[in-house]
């Protein structure tokens, strides 16, 4: 995984964490690798893995069986796709409008520009 100076390391890899749960990677239930394979996985310090399975912990994305490793939780997806569907609205959407009205484009061009992006 390649890491960028926009956000903080443990944070990008919660949300990689998240991408696959979207993606169906880990299902509801499925055990994902413990703090350590993921650190080694990755490439970054035990530290930082911990730190990303304690955030999604908390957020109630995955949960601890003791002595067995971390689980998705039963409805991380739903959980993941609300908490991104936030974000989008309320971060990227101001954002492109913003960038819509400076650079003079209408709705229609990019309503066209999405219609022919699903084909």
């Amino acid at each position: 995984m390649t890491f960028t100076n926009e956000k903080a390391i443990f944070l990008q890899m919660a949300d990689r964490l998240c991408d696959e749960i979207l993606a169906g990677t880990y299902k509801a239930d499925d055990r994902i690798p413990s703090v350590r394979e993921y650190a080694v996985m990755l490439g970054v310090n035990t530290n930082t893995a911990v730190k990303t399975y304690e955030l999604l912990a908390r957020e109630g994305i995955i949960y601890n069986r003791r002595g067995m490793g971390y689980y998705v939780s039963p409805d991380a997806r739903e959980q993941v796709l609300q908490q991104r569907r936030k974000e989008f609205r309320t971060e990227a959407l101001p954002e492109l409008f913003r960038q819509m009205r400076l650079l003079g484009i209408d709705i229609s061009e990019v309503d066209a520009a999405y219609e022919k992006a699903k084909k």
